[in-house]
């Protein structure tokens, strides 16, 4: 899989955009749980009153902090309030200001608050102090001596130290509640205000949230699009590339299999990885974080979650993972067969295997479904667990958050933004074990794409290419050329060679298996030779590039070849920009016009893929046009004429031997009648050369060739020729 990262560069600036806008989105929602815990928390339970840091305090009420502050603290209070009449107002303050004074106030208003009323505290002291039931508490204090008021306020430091924080912070907000309503502040405005805020704040979070959202979904799109494209491309490029021999190495079906729905899988994946691979650590992490901000000690829940979680999805892949190999392999396997019956049909009941081919499909195809459903069944288990992990979790986090609440360690709110948070944490898990299981399966698909994009090609253009002198004749030489099939222990030709000229028609027969079509093949490349060189005008074709090459050949295959389209942009094939008027020559050469003018729509007909709208003698006087078409410097025609009535057969050869008397024409034929003007020909037995020359000197001094003759045509018909 790493192996195609490459082919990501060009979309580098998108996934940039896409991790930060993945940052800002996972910001959005983690803020989200904070909010509505700040919501009950300050909002509903604190009428809105954050903390104890008040913005207004009347005089009287800051001496009866002071009197349970120590100096430092007075002085760093001091120092961020002005006294303004009656009043203390706050000073423009930082945030880590605030925070101090925060923690300055909680205890001092927490001592201020139990003795304001007249609760057992205050009666305490009074008693302990001798002090009359009219007499004001904190006057009386603030005449004591240092020492003695440093004394009764460490007794009380003690007691509200073994206190949970929550009762201190509690404590401090109904300070500042009873000394807003003492300055005839509208409390319930406060509240309003902070809930509304903090309600904005959400819905603007979650809109950001969701049009990020968006835009990492519609760039990851983007992106997996554009990597699918040019792996699509690179496939396609390599394929095209690829000699006779890579071609044997992989099925038809295997490389059209790995060009689509490999690549498909390839593509899902890499959108789940923008949008969910690298969300799910960030989200996760995130809230780690916010977790430890928020209670510590139920932390241990969430690695217990997360520990089963890992467990599970453990499990399931070592079930799964291997059918999810194997599913690839049965998806090629199904579509070879189905390719197989489906060019077959005609032979298939002709030969009335229906029931044969039916059983095979059904073999193919039961295989898949068989393993497809083990796979999905198994799969099937991981959303219930992980809901029944996800809910029995939050039960837990209820659980031990109702006896912190109760101890007062711990607020609604919190209990709320916690299980959140581990919801999230949870889900991140989630998320990546959905990918999980697409990963197995894209894995394999990778490998098999890079099994395409790896293989090392054969036949390769040389670093050096030559190129034709201009005043060269046309000539093309076989020297002691022979080839073996890769693994094959015997040589399928052995020594050929033979030199044909400009002009020149060389006709090659023999057997059925003697080698006529692979020598043929040698010429433009599609194999290369084991042993001797083809000279192409006195250059190895090694030595050429293949596109060079190539473009001095018009080659006729053994079967026809049609693409779908027009018989215009079939006969255009080797050269597009071809005048209308050469369209209609190679034709007429072709012995095609016929056909072709019988049509409604003549040049413009429709021919459907593979050419299977006309018939094997049309198909193959097309795939003459073409090669004439194009005029190249060399007519390779591998038993071309074979479809062709004996009529249409000679009066083809006779327009095509003045069109083809400025190049050089390889006919290979299985008919004497085919070849016998030839000016050679080459007559193969087992890959070797066992006769050369025209028809009248090979019937006396080559018995093969002889045979072959003597099989075809009678005494008197080889007499008369």
């Amino acid at each position: 899989m790493l192996k195609l990262i490459k082919y990501l560069k060009k979309s580098y600036l998108s996934i940039i955009a896409i991790v930060v806008l993945l940052f800002i989105q996972a910001y959005c929602d983690l803020s989200l749980p904070g909010l509505t815990s700040n919501i009950v928390n300050v909002g509903i339970q604190q009428g809105g009153i954050k903390d104890a840091t008040l913005d207004k305090i009347r005089a009287t009420e800051m001496n009866k902090l002071y009197l349970f502050m120590s100096e430092e603290d007075k002085s760093f209070v001091e120092s961020n309030y002005e006294l303004d009449g009656e009043l203390y107002e706050l000073k423009k303050i930082d945030e880590n200001t605030r925070e101090t004074l925060n923690d300055v106030f909680g205890k001092p208003m927490l001592i201020v608050l139990t003795l304001s009323g007249e609760g057992e505290e205050s009666i305490a002291i009074k008693n302990q102090m001798g002090i009359p039931e009219n007499v004001d508490l904190f006057e009386a204090l603030s005449m004591l001596p240092k020492e003695q008021l440093d004394a009764i306020t460490s007794v009380m430091l003690e007691k509200i130290d073994e206190m949970p924080e929550s009762i201190v912070s509690q404590s401090s907000i109904a300070f500042v509640k009873a000394e807003y309503q003492g300055q005839d502040v509208n409390i319930q405005k406060i509240q309003q205000s902070y809930i509304l805020i903090a309600g904005l704040k959400m819905l603007g979070f979650a809109l950001l949230g969701m049009f990020v959202a968006i835009v990492v979904t519609y760039l990851s799109c983007k992106v997996a699009a554009s990597f699918s494209s040019d792996l699509r491309e690179n496939v396609y490029k390599k394929v095209i590339s690829y000699s006779s021999i890579e071609m044997d190495k992989f099925s038809t079906a295997s490389l059209i299999t790995r060009n689509t729905n490999d690549i498909q899988q390839v593509q899902l994946l890499m959108t789940m990885v923008f949008r969910i691979v690298l969300y799910a650590p960030i989200l996760g992490i995130g809230g780690v974080l916010k977790v430890l901000k928020t209670n510590t000690s139920m932390s241990w829940i969430i690695a217990l979650a997360v520990g089963i979680i890992l467990l599970v999805v453990i499990i399931l892949m070592q079930i799964a993972m291997p059918k999810f190999k194997q599913l690839q392999v049965l998806i090629d396997k199904l579509n070879l067969v189905t390719r197989e019956i489906l060019t077959g049909i005609p032979v298939i009941r002709a030969f009335s295997t229906q029931k044969h081919e039916e059983e095979r499909f059904e073999e193919a195809n039961k295989k898949l479904t068989k393993t497809q459903l083990f796979v999905n069944r198994t799969m099937t288990f991981m959303l219930p667990l992980m809901m029944l992990i996800m809910n029995a979790v939050t039960i837990l986090i209820v659980y031990m958050g109702a006896y912190g609440i109760d101890e007062g360690a711990m607020q609604v709110g919190d209990l709320m933004a916690f299980i959140q948070y581990t919801m999230q944490i949870i889900m991140s898990f989630l998320m990546l074990t959905m990918v999980s299981i697409m990963i197995p399966r894209a894995s394999v698909s990778a490998v098999r794409i890079n099994e395409v994009l790896e293989t090392d090609v054969s036949i390769k253009d040389p670093k050096n290419p030559q190129k034709d002198s201009k005043d060269v004749e046309s000539k093309l030489e076989f020297k002691n050329v022979s080839f073996a099939y890769p693994d094959a222990k015997e040589n399928v030709l052995s020594n050929i060679s033979f030199v044909t000229q400009k002009g020149e028609t060389t006709a090659i027969i023999g057997s059925t298996g003697s080698g006529k079509s692979t020598l043929v093949n040698l010429i433009p490349r599609f194999f290369d030779v084991t042993k001797g060189e083809i000279l192409v005008n006195g250059i190895n074709v090694k030595d050429y590039t293949q596109h060079d090459l190539h473009d001095k050949i018009g080659y006729v295959p053994q079967k026809g070849v049609l693409f779908s389209g027009t018989i215009d942009s079939n006969i255009r094939y080797g050269c597009e920009e071809m005048s209308k008027d050469k369209v209609e020559k190679a034709a007429t050469i072709a012995q095609a016009i016929d056909f072709i003018s019988e049509k409604p729509e003549k040049f413009d007909s429709e021919i459907a893929q593979g050419g299977s709208n006309v018939s094997g003698g049309q198909k193959q006087r097309l795939s003459i046009a073409r090669a004439i078409a194009k005029q190249p410097e060399i007519f390779i025609f591998d038993d071309s004429f074979s479809a062709l009535d004996y009529k249409t057969d000679v009066t083809l050869r006779k327009a095509l031997k003045s069109e083809t008397k400025d190049a050089i024409t390889i006919i290979v034929a299985q008919r004497i009648s085919t070849i016998l003007h030839a000016d050679k020909i080459i007559v193969l037995d087992e890959g070797k050369v066992v006769g050369m020359g025209t028809h009248k000197e090979l019937l006396k001094t080559c018995e093969v060739y002889m045979q072959i003759a003597m099989s075809q045509l009678s005494k008197e018909e080889l007499d008369h020729e």
